[in-house]
């Protein structure tokens, strides 16, 4: 099994989208890259930690490429807006990808730079690339957020709108 840590915004919107994904064995909400030893949602969300909101994913990579999961996490979030997210706005909330290998590193920046030269977003791709530090599962009301919460006004009006447009998308990766 393989990992992939991205972080795209809220991690309730990124973990329903890659939970998902056929090939997709784990998907844990957390903070990664900050400077803080044990952050919380909190402290987090303040924004004096340096940790973004992010997602670890455990994946089979007989199943599910590293590739397809960066076309999902660029497709599923606005890559040139390198510290905001719709009305979520801080360096918690920055599109970056965390690395585990120099493979993953060298994907991420073929991808980046293929997105970029064919003018997908009609802006630059601004997502940090860097390197996967310890991760910090969040807590526990947070795991599978939208999955026990799609009712709540949030998830209504970001998540599920989010989720049509990806199921659409990405059809022939969606678990059976």
């Amino acid at each position: 099994m393989t990992l992939a840590t991205f972080a795209g915004g809220c991690f309730w919107c990124t973990e329903s989208v890659f939970r998902q994904l056929r090939g997709v064995l784990r998907v844990t909400s957390g903070y990664i890259g900050g400077h803080t030893p044990q952050p919380d949602y909190r402290s987090v969300c303040n924004g004096n930690t340096g940790h973004a909101e992010a997602v670890e994913i455990e994946f089979d990579e007989s199943q599910i490429s590293y590739r397809q999961l960066l076309e999902v996490f660029f497709a599923t979030h606005d890559p040139t807006t390198l510290n905001r997210q719709g009305h979520d706005v801080g360096t918690q909330y920055r599109s970056a990808v965390f690395w585990h290998s120099d493979a993953q590193l060298a994907e991420a920046r073929d991808i980046i730079g293929e997105l970029d030269s064919q003018q997908v977003f009609g802006q630059p791709i601004v997502t940090r690339l860097e390197e996967a530090q310890t991760f910090h599962p969040a807590e526990g009301y947070h795991q599978g957020y939208y999955a026990a919460n799609a009712g709540q006004p949030y998830c209504e009006a970001v998540i599920a709108p989010k989720l049509r447009k990806f199921r659409q998308t990405f059809t022939s990766l969606l678990r059976d």
